[in-house]
């Protein structure tokens, strides 16, 4: 009895103790688990933590950097010169980059000036000028250039940077027009380009390369158009350039000399130099449009106050300075007429009346290559014209930056 007693607490015993052994593996097991968890978790923590630290630096980095240019060993916020030869000027932007060129186009007379003070007021912009006469120094009166007091505190560049004597280069308005764009964007305000130049405009805003020019070939063609005429030569146009003739009037005889001048340099057409509208900037063009009747009264009113304001004195004085050996300024609307009445070729009231006969033929020419453009926007030129030109401008924005309009 006593062996059978002591057998049976052994047994107890031992079974005591497995479950003991197995109650202490449980408990090991359970804590092991829960550091294993506790370790994840504290992974998964540092981890967010990181991630929260990163998107913090980026967020630092990005307000630093907003309006501030890169620097190049070539000089202060100068790009080296193989970059700005194929463009604008590179930039290092966040916000400024997404503010795009605001152009306002159309033709002369219809209130593009105006309205460029308005959204230049409304979006904190400053005035690029994109009509080519305006360019010159001294022709004030005839271009309708605005006085300092008329820009209502609006700086405006690009205006008198050239003598009535030199003739006008597309390719260095393009550069110029293109540095001021991005020192204006650079410092996180808005470009408003303003003019009627439809060649200008393209030359500020889109991928346009202009070929160089020969001074002897120049002159020849020219020679050639003055004894034969526009037509002559539009007509040798159309046989080695089709496209470019199609495009150009048969009587704008400058652009065709220009056209058959860069045939004959490149050996390419004329029309590959302009290819289709490829903008290097975010871009918003508004056109304002005006009825053909209210256009022509307009012109006919604007042409009497310039020479109320004195355009023939205005042009005497250019002419003592060599407006009349200028290639291009002698060829500007109202100056032309003015510079043959003090050549006793026509009587003053003759000069007058011939300036308006002109200036709506090239308003029609103006029509003709922005309606060319899918990107313009028309606008009425009606009582609400701001408000309507600054909805084109938010809703434009927005579709081409993806920043919701202000």
């Amino acid at each position: 009895m006593l062996w059978l007693l002591l057998t049976l607490v052994a047994e107890v015993f031992v079974v005591e103790v497995i479950v003991l052994v197995v109650f202490i593996v449980f408990v090991v097991v359970e804590f092991v688990l829960f550091v294993v968890v506790a370790v994840v978790e504290i992974k998964l923590v540092v981890v967010k933590l990181v991630f929260v630290v990163v998107e913090f630096v980026f967020a630092a980095l990005r307000v630093e950097v907003v309006g501030v240019r890169h620097r190049y060993p070539q000089g202060p916020g100068r790009p080296p010169a193989t970059l700005r030869g194929r463009g604008h000027t590179p930039h290092c932007h966040t916000d400024a980059m997404l503010r795009p060129v605001v152009a306002v186009v159309g033709p002369t007379a219809a209130g593009k000036s105006e309205l460029s003070l308005a959204l230049a007021h409304a979006l904190d912009g400053e005035v690029v000028n994109a009509d080519s006469m305006q360019l010159y120094q001294g022709m004030d009166i005839g271009t309708a250039k605005l006085t300092p007091a008329e820009r209502r505190g609006v700086p405006h560049h690009l205006l008198d940077i050239w003598p009535v004597t030199r003739a006008a280069s597309v390719s260095e308005y393009q550069a110029l027009a293109r540095e001021a764009i991005d020192d204006i964007r650079g410092r996180g305000r808005t470009p408003v380009l303003v003019g009627g130049s439809g060649l200008y405009v393209r030359a500020a805003i889109d991928n346009l390369q202009f070929p160089g020019t020969d001074d002897g070939l120049r002159a020849s063609l020219e020679s050639e158009l003055a004894a034969a005429g526009p037509a002559a030569l539009h007509a040798r146009l159309a046989s080695v350039d089709p496209k470019a003739a199609a495009a150009i009037l048969p009587g704008n005889g400058r652009r065709i000399v220009r056209a058959l001048e860069v045939i004959e340099l490149s050996g390419r057409p004329f029309s590959a130099t302009l290819p289709d509208y490829q903008a290097v900037y975010p871009v918003v063009q508004v056109g304002v449009e005006m009825p053909r009747s209210v256009l022509d009264q307009r012109i006919v009113v604007r042409v009497a106050r310039m020479w109320e304001g004195g355009l023939v004195d205005e042009v005497r004085q250019l002419e003592a300075a060599g407006l009349r050996a200028g290639r291009t300024a002698s060829r500007a609307l109202g100056y032309a007429q003015v510079l043959r009445f003090l050549a006793g070729e026509w009587e003053e009231e003759e000069a007058a009346a011939q300036t308006v006969l002109a200036t709506k033929r090239f308003v029609r020419r103006q029509e003709s290559w922005f309606r060319r453009d899918p990107r313009v926007v028309w606008v009425p030129a009606a009582a609400d014209l701001v408000e309507r030109a600054l909805a084109v401008v938010g809703r434009e924005r927005w579709h081409s930056t993806g920043e919701p309009p202000d």
